[in-house]
């Protein structure tokens, strides 16, 4: 078990080096080797888990498609721009509300250059914002209804009658806490932007960006953006429907199998709801299909679909092989101590760099631990470890994006902008969340 282990850990970091689709296609590798070295039978596929993501990506990608990505931004920046003194705040806030709209944490890059610029004008130190305005952009993943992630733990938490409303009752205010906290801890962090002396470098040899255009505040914000607008109601009323569905199952369409009466499952839902409105988004605003699969959206989002399919079949392959042993040799100390799971999935997630990825690759461990699943899902935050190692596409585009050099990695790798933001809003969401399972369930 150990050897295989050893190769399964290769795989994933051979996968995370190589990126985009290396993840999964070294995944590929990982299920043919412990098939056909050792023997071991492959599961299934996650396919429902893959196409749940295949249909919300296609729905946000039409919706970038016709402007309604762009059009959050622009009401982002007019929030940012109206309230300057209060950035560190409002940022996270900002990209938390993003994410959690759209289901990825991709959609943060349009409005790190506004955060970055908006705080260089108000003479704050734009670390301070964009340290915890990436982290919220990836801890609100957690709390959406619609990200790849909660539609894997959804799936696979659907034997328990956990329901979607069961979920987000304890994931969205554990995490929305949680990247407050982040919030307030960064307010302090550094020295004030006029005495850094990095900026004061780089201002005098002129490598400091130069303002981007001011933005317009009186002039409307939905003037001529009428397909943009529509594109945002359709997907946001989608998100609605999902969510009140996954919470009333009494509300989901019922059928007569033989004598029995079956309920709809929602990942048949969310995928026929989805794809539902990416076609109405295409008819309604006129926009052209081909646009949609060539954003930023389209393209992440196959990625990870590609990453789940591989790891996920992979993990699922191993773990179902060798669950005698690994139920016997560590299920006494895991029920003793249920936060050293919490521990291996922040590891994990480290290594695979998706939320999705590890909830499928090591979830069902917890599960087969026989771990409460209010309590898997109060820990489920911790799969947001990304930022530990500061490579992360949402990292690297934030210290590009901060012209002044604040925002850095330091000398040590390790002590960087991001991971004092990201170490608290992790530990508080898994606190609040622990509290609120413990409370309500």
């Amino acid at each position: 078990m150990i050897i295989q282990l050893v190769f399964v850990l290769a795989a994933i970091i051979v996968g995370a080096r190589l990126g985009g689709i290396g993840l999964g296609v070294m995944g590929g590798v990982g299920v043919a080797i412990l098939c056909f070295i050792f023997g071991l039978q492959p599961t299934a596929p996650p396919i429902d888990v893959m196409l749940m993501i295949a249909a919300v990506i296609s729905a946000a990608s039409c919706m970038q498609a016709a402007g309604g990505l762009d059009l959050m931004v622009r009401m982002a920046e007019r929030i940012l721009r109206k309230h300057p003194s209060h950035v560190t705040i409002l940022s996270p806030i900002v990209t938390y509300l993003f994410t959690f709209l759209a289901g990825t944490g991709h959609v943060a890059y349009s409005v790190l250059p506004v955060i970055a610029e908006v705080a260089r004008d108000s003479k704050i130190r734009p670390e301070r914002p964009l340290g915890i305005a990436v982290i919220a952009s990836q801890q609100a993943i957690t709390a959406s209804p619609i990200s790849a992630a909660t539609a894997a733990l959804l799936g696979l938490l659907a034997g328990f009658n956990v329901t979607l409303f069961d979920i987000l009752v304890i994931t969205i205010p554990a995490t929305f806490i949680g990247c407050m906290a982040g919030a307030i801890c960064s307010m302090k962090v550094g020295k004030e932007l006029e005495d850094d002396s990095i900026y004061l470098k780089r201002l005098q040899e002129g490598l400091v960006a130069k303002p981007l255009p001011k933005l317009d505040l009186s002039e409307s914000l939905f003037k001529g953006q009428e397909k943009a607008l529509w594109s945002v109601i359709i997907f946001l009323l989608t998100t609605l429907l999902i969510v009140m569905f996954g919470s009333f199952p009494e509300m989901r369409p019922r059928f007569m199998v033989g004598e029995n009466e079956v309920v709809m499952d929602m990942p048949t839902l969310i995928e026929m709801l989805m794809l539902a409105a990416a076609a109405i988004i295409l008819l309604i605003t006129r926009t052209d299909g081909i646009k949609a699969t060539r954003g930023s959206v389209f393209s992440a989002g196959m990625q990870a679909v590609i990453a789940i399919f591989g790891i996920a079949w992979m993990g699922d392959t191993f773990i179902n092989g060798n669950i005698t042993e690994l139920t016997a040799n560590i299920k006494d100390l895991v029920t003793q101590m249920p936060w050293l799971f919490g521990l291996a999935l922040f590891l994990m997630s480290i290594l695979l760099y998706s939320q999705a990825a590890t909830v499928r690759a090591i979830m069902p461990l917890g599960i087969a631990l026989g771990l409460n699943p209010y309590l898997l899902i109060a820990l489920f935050p911790a799969v947001n470890g990304y930022f530990f190692i500061p490579n992360y596409p949402t990292v690297v585009a934030a210290m590009n994006f901060d012209s002044t050099g604040t925002t850095r990695i330091g000398k040590y790798v390790l002590n960087h902008s991001f991971m004092m933001p990201g170490l608290v809003a992790t530990v508080v969401s898994l606190v609040i969340g622990v509290v609120i399972a413990q409370v309500f369930y």
